[in-house]
C-alpha cells in the first residue's frame, strides 16, 4: 500500500547502517541506502521527531544452518558495529545496539518510543530480509503504524530482498520511497518543528 500519511508522532528507525556492512555485496549499493537514510534522519531531526540509529553487534547464540556456532560480538572485526559517519549522529538520537535481528528484541526500544508518544515508525536499513524485516514485523506486532522506505534498504540476496518488498512489507506496512516519506512530512507537520 502506498504511503497515505505519517502520524504527527512518528520516529525514524535506521537499521544496521554500519561500517561492518561497508564491504558487503548488496543488491542495491550501500551508498544509496546511507544517503537516503541520512536525508530522512536530517528531515526528522529538523522537525524534532525521534531518530533511532541501530547497530548489530552479535547474534543470539542458537545454532542455525547458516552459522552453526552462532556469531558473537567477540568474533566481529574491530569497528564492525560503528555507524556510518554520513548518518551524522546527533546528541538527541537514540542509539540501540542489538544482538538479534530486530531492533526491538532484547532492547527497551518499544518502551522508549511509547514514552515519547510515538505511534508510527519509518524504517530503513540493511539487510532487507533480516534486520529491516524483523524490525518492521516487531514494530507492527507492538502496535505501531509502520512505513518502510524501499529505496533506503538493501540485502545481500536479491530473492530475499524482493520477497520482503513484494510479499512481507505490504502485509505489515505502508511502502514507498524515501522521497514519498519526505513528501508526507510537510503535510503531516506543516514543515515546521514541533
Amino acid at each position: 500500500m502506498p504511503i497515505t500519511a505519517l502520524d504527527p508522532d512518528s520516529a525514524l528507525i535506521v537499521v544496521d547502517v554500519q561500517k561492518g556492512h561497508a564491504g558487503a555485496r548488496l543488491v542495491h549499493p550501500l551508498e544509496g541506502v546511507v544517503e537516503r537514510s541520512a536525508t530522512l534522519a536530517a528531515a526528522f531531526r529538523e522537525r524534532t521527531l525521534p531518530v533511532v540509529l541501530v547497530s548489530v553487534a552479535g547474534a543470539p547464540p542458537g545454532r542455525t544452518d547458516a552459522a552453526p556456532n552462532g556469531p558473537s560480538g567477540d568474533s566481529l572485526p574491530e569497528g564492525y558495529a560503528d555507524l556510518m559517519p554520513e548518518l551524522n549522529v546527533h546528541g538527541d538520537d537514540m542509539l540501540v545496539v542489538k544482538h538479534a535481528r530486530s531492533a526491538f528484541a532484547g532492547t527497551s526500544l518499544a518502551e522508549k518510543l511509547r514514552g515519547l508518544g510515538v505511534t508510527q515508525v519509518v524504517i530503513t536499513g540493511v539487510t532487507t530480509g533480516s534486520g529491516v524485516e524483523s524490525t518492521a514485523r516487531d514494530a507492527h506486532d507492538q502496535g505501531f503504524n509502520v512505513t518502510v522506505a524501499l529505496d533506503a534498504m538493501s540485502d545481500t540476496d536479491a530473492g530475499r530482498h524482493e520477497h520482503s518488498v513484494a510479499k512481507v512489507f505490504p502485509r505489515i506496512a505502508e511502502t514507498g520511497t524515501a522521497q514519498d516519506v519526505l513528501d508526507a512530512l510537510p503535510s503531516a507537520f506543516g514543515g515546521t518543528a514541533r
